[in-house]
């Protein structure tokens, strides 16, 4: 039988305790300088972390699927209702086409032709309007009704792919939680701060869900608000915006970049960006939290031309978090910016980082 988990079994105990684990944390800054954490103390409380994250993004997947669910039920119970409509409309048709077919709608034809005045054959006219107008509304509901049930199918075949794909997200996640479970059981077995490192974990982990996450979602979103306003920004500062033919370069320094964020938020007084080996670099540190991020540009053609930004690396007090926190944070905020708003006509074509300046290759939009 399994070992319960490191999750299930972290227990708080002893101040004295506590006040090590904060020092050997780092949580609070001070003037003081505070011991390092080993390399296999920071790895054990890194893995706790990711444990913890991922652990999350499961239940994220889990509420998706049992929606997904719900909604193939609905979709399921619609069909049901538009089969039993669709077998009348398809009697009614069937008996249309068949009086076409096996000539029943003929004395049409002949009471026209035998019309004895003008009179008699408006009326006649009439009625067969009437008549034709009758079979061609209910062929009509019949088609419609079966592009319906058509339409149904095929939302339902793409939720249940939807569904084998969440599916697999979800046994990938859970693979990847068991497998980090262990090798957390196995990093501490056997040794003797064994319970002050759980304890440790504890804390990490309570800071980060109550502090540490609050303020990377702050900065996220601060950055986004910025980023909305950077075309207008750069507007004002066409310096940035080399012409050449219908060709245009922009270039952004990081410097004036970071001038540009304080502009737009305080708390950017103590953040700035750094351009350099093709990568942006975030830092931004508070009284007792550190954190960087780490990431680079694409060109994004659809469903709107513009430069997104991708997080790479997410770190917060030293301690790296994993892909689902950081693909997390790219889906709620978006640090991109749209070229499109600088001038209407103009897409970008490529992105670089390069001697502090972030380029971005753009044209005329035709």
């Amino acid at each position: 039988m399994r070992q319960p988990t490191i999750r299930r079994r972290i227990a708080v105990t002893g101040i004295t305790a506590l006040i090590v684990a904060l020092l050997l944390i780092r949580l609070p800054v001070s003037a003081e300088p505070q011991p390092e954490v080993s390399d296999d103390i920071h790895s054990v409380l890194e893995t706790s972390l990711s444990v913890v994250e991922i652990d999350k993004e499961i239940g994220r997947i889990q509420e998706e699927k049992q929606a997904l669910l719900l909604t193939m039920a609905d979709t399921e119970q619609q069909l049901a209702e538009q089969q039993e409509k669709i077998e009348s409309k398809r009697e009614q048709a069937g008996s249309v086409l068949r009086a076409y077919y096996m000539g029943e709608r003929d004395f049409l034809f002949t009471a026209l032709l035998s019309a004895n005045s003008l009179s008699d054959l408006f009326q006649i006219i009439d009625y067969a309007d009437i008549l034709i107008t009758h079979d061609k509304h209910t062929l009509n509901g019949y088609a419609q009704q079966y592009e319906k049930m058509k339409e149904g199918y095929e939302q339902l075949k793409e939720r249940q792919i939807a569904l084998g794909s969440l599916e697999e997200r979800l046994q990938t996640q859970r693979s990847r939680v068991l497998a980090l479970e262990q090798q957390l059981d196995e990093q501490l077995e056997g040794r003797s701060d064994a319970e002050r490192l759980r304890l440790m974990i504890g804390e990490l982990t309570s800071f980060w869900e109550t502090e540490g996450l609050k303020e990377v979602k702050q900065y996220f979103s601060e950055l986004s608000k910025a980023m909305q306003k950077l075309p207008s920004w750069i507007q004002d500062n066409k310096t940035f915006l080399e012409i050449e033919g219908f060709n245009y370069t922009l270039r952004v320094p990081q410097d004036d970049l970071n001038a540009f964020l304080r502009e737009q938020n305080e708390m950017f007084e103590r953040f700035a960006f750094t351009f350099e080996d093709g990568k942006v670099t975030a830092t931004g540190k508070s009284d007792n939290m550190e954190i960087s991020i780490t990431g680079s540009y694409t060109v994004q053609v659809e469903p709107a031309n513009g430069i997104i930004f991708h997080v790479e690396e997410l770190l917060f007090n030293g301690f790296k978090l994993p892909d689902t926190t950081r693909n997390s944070l790219e889906e709620e905020f978006d640090l991109g910016f749209y070229p499109g708003l600088i001038i209407s006509f103009l897409e970008a074509k490529s992105v670089e980082i390069k001697d502090g300046e972030l380029i971005v290759k753009l044209s005329l939009s035709l």
